[in-house]
């Protein structure tokens, strides 16, 4: 009887395990950011849509190549160098939805791989623009879901949430 349940408990805890590498190695981890920006619509949409004002107020934007110098429309890429919760690399975006000055959206591609898309969607508010700045981004191996579990994911929030109040000095600030 007793080798009858160690085994029930074992199929138990295997089949729970194997669940939850399947959950933490497939599932995407979504980052979220809303501000109000007193300025225009169409201003913010062509200041966060252009590749080199990036590294002006994303503190994980460390220098862009490429298509650098307008707002990108659909099909064209730009190159990031990057350090996001302390790792460096570099990702190409690629503008996959634009919708001015209401959305715009990127997918990023790092080394073959999906690195996430981040999605700006703009809308008139009293006094200015309210901005949302979605970052959705894979777990593509169990030790990056842990350790995007443990520390990754809280400092990912913390850079974005420092990027939009970022954006917001930025913008309003006197030229």
């Amino acid at each position: 009887m007793a080798n009858k349940k160690t085994i029930v408990v074992a199929i138990a805890v295997a089949a729970f395990g194997a669940g939850a590498l399947l959950w933490l190695t497939e599932g995407n981890t979504k980052i979220e950011n809303e501000i109000v920006i007193a300025r225009a619509p169409d201003a913010v949409f062509a200041y966060v849509t252009t590749p080199g004002n990036w590294p002006k107020w994303h503190p994980a934007s460390k220098a862009v190549s490429g298509a650098t110098d307008h707002s990108l429309e659909v099909g064209e890429k730009v190159v990031e160098d990057f350090v996001v919760a302390g790792r460096a690399g570099r990702v190409v975006w690629t503008t996959v939805k634009r919708d001015p000055p209401r959305e715009w959206v990127i997918e990023g591609n790092v080394d073959g791989r999906n690195a996430g898309v981040i999605t700006y969607s703009l809308a008139p508010v009293a006094g200015g623009t309210r901005f949302v700045r979605e970052f959705i981004y894979p777990s593509p191996t169990l030790l990056f879901a842990i350790l995007n579990w443990i520390s990754i994911k809280s400092r990912v929030e913390e850079e974005s949430d420092q990027a939009v109040h970022n954006l917001k000095h930025v913008l309003e600030s006197p030229s």
